[in-house]
């Protein structure tokens, strides 16, 4: 992987509308060069986004009270909640990279920071015909711990990843995530017990280089 050193800014719980604006600013910085690449690491209270691709039968039943909003990332249904580490990435692309190269990028990125922690883990080539298997699953018990969904603009990234650290799982169980009604979705709790949210945001800051 080339050298990629980024900005980092650290935020706690940030409602979803409100981190879409601020990322749509971001953005617009980025684009006229007026601020360097950047993570953002952040949470969110409990919500579904869903991409414009996201099956009506994948979404969950209205009763569970979690709002579902349509984003403009790639990709199908994806839970937020209190407990997962979010990280939006504002980054300009080379000439020679597209947003699939980066994604790539973030995945293997997501998996040395998981190296780190202790949980081996590892990116999957999709099938032909397949739901695009982006993101990273353990690589002992196959399960998906990180989900993501980008897009670019104007060569520009926006959105970016969401590991599960610590928070309840159950409302993966309520819809259908990532176009895949199979997927067990997993955290790091449940896959190595104890976790410390602080020692999982300076892992995957030390992986993307971020300062």
């Amino acid at each position: 992987m080339r050298a990629r050193p980024l900005t980092l800014i650290e935020d706690e719980l940030v409602d979803y509308d409100k981190a879409m604006e601020r990322m749509t600013d971001l953005v617009g910085q980025r684009q006229r060069d007026e601020r360097p690449d950047t993570l953002w690491l952040l949470s969110h209270p409990s919500v579904y986004t869903v991409g414009r691709r996201t099956p009506l039968d994948h979404l969950p039943d209205p009763a569970r009270g979690i709002p579902v909003v349509e984003t403009g990332r790639g990709g199908q249904l994806t839970y937020h909640g209190p407990g997962q580490l979010v990280g939006y990435l504002i980054v300009k692309l080379d000439d020679d990279q597209g947003i699939v190269d980066y994604v790539r990028e973030v995945e293997l990125r997501m998996v040395e920071a998981l190296g780190k922690l202790g949980l081996p883990a590892e990116r999957r080539d999709t099938p032909p015909g397949s739901e695009l298997l982006t993101g990273v699953w353990t690589a002992e018990t196959g399960r998906k711990v990180v989900s993501i969904g980008m897009r670019q603009s104007r060569g520009v990234t926006s959105h970016g990843f969401a590991l599960n650290v610590d928070g309840d799982l159950t409302p993966w169980d309520w819809a259908v995530a990532c176009g895949m009604p199979d997927v067990d979705m997993t955290s790091l709790r449940r896959e190595l017990g104890s976790v410390s949210m602080a020692d999982v945001r300076a892992a995957v800051a030390a992986a993307f280089e971020a300062a």
